[in-house]
């Protein structure tokens, strides 16, 4: 069992939605990233993920999109991210750790290299959004094969034909994205997305989280109330984005963890 099936394991025991994070690596600066990065944990995140900074992230809305654009120019790079990674693990030997990016790095880095460092490093999944599962020799067995979750993302446009292909070879938890675009560009619905839950949960024993377009504590309670677990990302990023210190950045994310674990 990888860190994240221990996770959600304990959660599921606890009667507990899990509260999961997004922040990319080196934003807005490396020092301040890393302050928030060794601060999740305490504000109640129970699964972090961390953005692999890359220029032309189609999934992603302007937020992250400039939070990425933010990291590259204050130098982050794939080996940095790593590094961030085995620096917190210095630390934590528990909070299971999510790279969430796109394939390019990786293959410019050699799939069988980028596995090794960030199985060593201690990351304990991958969300690769631009690789589907007809290409899951690719990446997807062999990141399983290196003890890697492999966490594929399903959508509201992922039909019953299309999800048994989506769970194939997934593991770790189902990504649900409550809305039809990119992150941050509309609200999510929870009234929406039960009967989406459900389905696929009726699909699979994997826990199923929700994330794109969950932006408030309220948002996070409600949809804590449909699904296994709850990710936010632009909200945080945007916190980082304007400004706030790394303590105000927490105090956010605990707030959306209470919110969530209540």
């Amino acid at each position: 069992m990888t860190r994240i099936d221990t996770k959600f394991a304990e959660l599921a025991k606890a009667e507990r939605t899990a509260f999961v994070s997004f922040i990319m690596a080196g934003d807005p600066t490396p020092d301040l990233c890393a302050e928030v990065l060794h601060g999740l944990p305490g504000a109640g995140v129970d699964v972090i993920e961390i953005g692999m900074p890359f220029t032309d992230p189609m999934a992603d809305g302007p937020a992250i999109q400039l939070a990425g654009q933010r990291a590259l120019d204050a130098g982050m790079t794939l080996n940095k991210t790593l590094e961030m990674v085995r620096t917190f693990r210095k630390t934590d030997n528990t909070t299971p750790i999510v790279l969430m990016g796109y394939y390019n790095p990786i293959y410019s880095k050699g799939v069988d290299r980028f596995l090794a460092e960030a199985s060593e490093a201690g990351a304990d999944g991958l969300i690769v959004v631009d690789l589907p599962p007809e290409e899951d020799s690719e990446l997807c067995l062999p990141a399983q094969d290196a003890g890697l979750n492999f966490i594929r993302l399903a959508t509201p446009t992922t039909d019953d034909k299309r999800l048994p292909k989506v769970l194939q070879n997934t593991s770790g938890f189902v990504y649900y994205v409550s809305i039809t675009g990119i992150t941050g560009s509309a609200e999510a619905s929870a009234a929406s997305v039960g009967p989406e839950i459900a389905r696929i949960q009726s699909q699979t024993d994997l826990p199923v989280c929700v994330g794109f377009g969950i932006k408030t504590p309220e948002a996070a309670a409600s949809m804590a109330k449909i699904a296994d677990g709850v990710v936010v990302g632009s909200a945080i990023v945007e916190r980082m984005a304007r400004g706030d210190s790394a303590e105000q950045v927490l105090a956010f994310v605990s707030e959306l963890a209470t919110a969530t674990h209540s």
